[in-house]
């Protein structure tokens, strides 16, 4: 994979990049084309997606930048990279941060919050979403590591 400064340096404008300082919790180094995903404070619509085939995904998910429970943590990221996903861009929290850093899963995020989300299954995906400055829409191509997020136009 090539690293994410040498990649914008080739491709300039055609890419974004994330202006958020994401944490890496997982692999720095992911990329694949971009699922999304809108869920605030509940992530079983989140579970219910990576139990699909993740066919070399990048699940990115708008949690609305809320720290106030984790979306994801060591069992859901397990049940993603079992079913083929290649990462997660969490706008939100995870939790489990030492057990996520020994799979071999991509996993960005703001920070950490010990506490469950909700289990009600709001959301939407599939669809368009924003933030840190970038456009995620399903289909385009992100890639992470050390340095921080790209995303095709």
């Amino acid at each position: 994979m090539i690293a994410t400064a040498d990649l914008f340096d080739q491709l300039g404008e055609q890419l974004q990049s994330i202006s958020i300082p994401f944490r890496n919790f997982g692999t720095p180094w992911f990329e694949g084309p971009v699922r999304t995903l809108q869920c605030r404070e509940d992530n079983a619509l989140l579970k219910a997606t990576v139990s699909e085939s993740g066919g070399g995904a990048v699940l990115v998910v708008d949690g609305g930048g809320f720290l106030t429970c984790a979306l994801i943590g060591d069992v859901i990221a397990g049940i993603a990279l079992e079913n083929g996903w290649a990462g997660a861009v969490i706008y939100g929290a995870v939790r489990d941060q030492v057990a996520l850093a020994t799979l071999p899963f991509g996993v960005k995020a703001l920070g950490t919050n010990p506490r469950t989300s909700g289990k009600t299954g709001k959301g939407s995906t599939d669809i368009v979403v924003e933030f840190g400055g970038v456009r995620f829409r399903p289909g385009a191509r992100l890639y992470s590591d050390e340095d921080g997020i790209v995303v095709e136009r």
